[in-house]
């Protein structure tokens, strides 16, 4: 089985790498109320870039896109349907059009250590935060072609979604 992911290391950003432990502000409501500077709480997550390499080798996004990946115990505690293995094998075939299932990084035969791409979830933060993030992690995953072709149409196709006020009525069985 071909592995998803390839192993890369530095500064460099490109779409598809995994940045684990990325620390990611968390804003309170009445954040910028006061005139005084501001203490800015944060959390860290594993993080999956998800703007387009092009424009980050081109130095067109100043901000950098990012989804959250987690591994399929952390998104059977978010939403415990993920505990069922039918459930499980629609995420894998792309029922859920907000989610995306990569193989595991480390054993693609192995799907349990499959991971999850939450599309609901999006966090931009600078370049240079990112990189130097990237530089300390040492060596880390980066989707490999075609795999990363898929994740980032499955990605368009979560945003060019259209909602219709109505469809065209099912056909009936006689």
């Amino acid at each position: 089985m071909k592995p998803f992911f390839v192993r890369v290391e530095g500064e460099g950003l490109a779409q598809g790498d995994v940045l684990a432990r990325c620390p990611v502000p968390l804003f309170p409501d009445n954040f910028g109320d006061g005139d005084g500077p501001e203490v800015v709480p944060y959390q860290r997550g594993d993080l999956i870039v998800v703007t387009q390499s092009c424009d980050l080798e081109n130095k067109k996004a100043p901000l950098v896109a990012l989804c959250p990946v987690y591994g399929l115990a952390r998104q059977a505690a978010i939403d415990p349907k993920f505990a069922n293995p039918k459930e499980l094998d629609r995420l894998r075939r792309g029922d859920y059009v907000a989610l995306h299932m990569l193989a595991s990084p480390e054993d693609p035969a192995d799907n349990r250590g499959a991971l999850v791409v939450d599309f609901r979830q999006i966090y931009s933060l600078p370049v240079g935060f990112l990189s130097a993030h990237a530089a300390r992690l040492g060596t880390r995953w980066r989707l490999d072609s075609p795999f990363l072709e898929h994740f980032s149409q499955a990605f368009a196709r979560f945003f060019m979604r259209v909602g219709l006020p109505s469809s065209i009525p099912e056909f009936s069985k006689k």
